[in-house]
């Protein structure tokens, strides 16, 4: 399905792994014909995406960039109409896999070129957010792209010379009292408007994810006390979690503090070009 293409190259990628964007700009060029736009800053990576024209869009870079160009598509309203492809390159990539995209950079290129296009569900919220993999509440920490207080792009030299400077400059004793422990949340879960557990349970998580047929898979677990506590399971086209404010993970993003938010199905959204088979 290689007709005319525009591969938009995230400015992450470019920066973490320069070699597998040339990789995968080699191949898509040797086979379909290519306009490659290198977009700075969001900005720059939502006007080449408006501006695709009759071109496919390819973005390559990680699930970070692959969530903003569906978004921007879903809030234009142009998703349906739209196969779009990625080559998954970058730090953060469970999205895409969990999707079906092939790992390796040449096979998720040839994909592109020779794959076919699979309508996906995805949950859209409320506030128009949409998420393709899965949410979580409470939010589990994404483990850093750098390290802490590192900027995204710092050079390896720079590293250097900031652990050098660590280590001549003795450290301070500091005497740091521990943080007390968050408090399990209490939630009101409801799923297609029946209530699957209310606020008077203490919660370990609460994971919703887009299933097939317009169904999405959602997995409370209470909070055990002695022996493990089974998770309740259920399956619906609409759910709503309400209670104190939490946060939560879509995706790649945390979100939140909300007290309410609803999550509806929307059934074969999402148009991605995956490997035949």
């Amino acid at each position: 399905m290689s007709e005319q293409l525009l591969v938009v190259v995230d400015p992450v990628a470019r920066r973490t792994d320069g070699e597998s964007v040339r990789i995968a700009k080699d191949v898509l060029s040797a086979g379909a014909a290519t306009k490659v736009c290198l977009p700075e800053d969001a900005e720059e990576f939502t006007r080449a995406l408006t501006r695709r024209g009759s071109r496919r869009p390819v973005v390559i870079g990680d699930d970070r960039s692959l969530v903003r160009a569906v978004s921007l598509l879903h809030r234009r309203r142009e998703l349906s109409g739209c196969a779009l492809s990625v080559v998954p390159v970058g730090p953060c990539l469970s999205v895409a896999r969990s999707l079906g995209v092939p790992a390796g950079t040449v096979a998720a290129a040839r994909a592109v070129l020779e794959g076919r296009e699979r309508r996906l569900d995805v949950l859209v919220d409320d506030s128009d957010g949409v998420v393709l993999g899965a949410l979580r509440i409470p939010s589990v920490p994404l483990t850093p792209a750098y390290g802490p207080g590192e900027p995204a792009g710092s050079h390896p030299w720079l590293r250097t010379c900031q652990s050098l400077v660590r280590t001549l400059v003795p450290a301070r004793p500091q005497r740091v009292a521990p943080a007390p422990a968050p408090a399990p949340p209490r939630l009101r879960v409801e799923v297609d408007d029946e209530t699957l557990v209310d606020l008077g349970l203490p919660l370990e998580a609460v994971s919703v994810t887009p299933g097939a047929a317009g169904l999405a898979h959602v997995e409370v677990r209470p909070l055990s006390v002695g022996a493990e506590a089974s998770p309740l399971l259920a399956r619906g086209h609409r759910v709503t979690v309400s209670g104190p404010d939490f946060r939560y993970r879509a995706d790649a993003t945390e979100a939140g503090p909300v007290r309410r938010r609803t999550w509806t199905v929307w059934e074969g959204a999402l148009g991605l070009v995956l490997p035949e088979g």
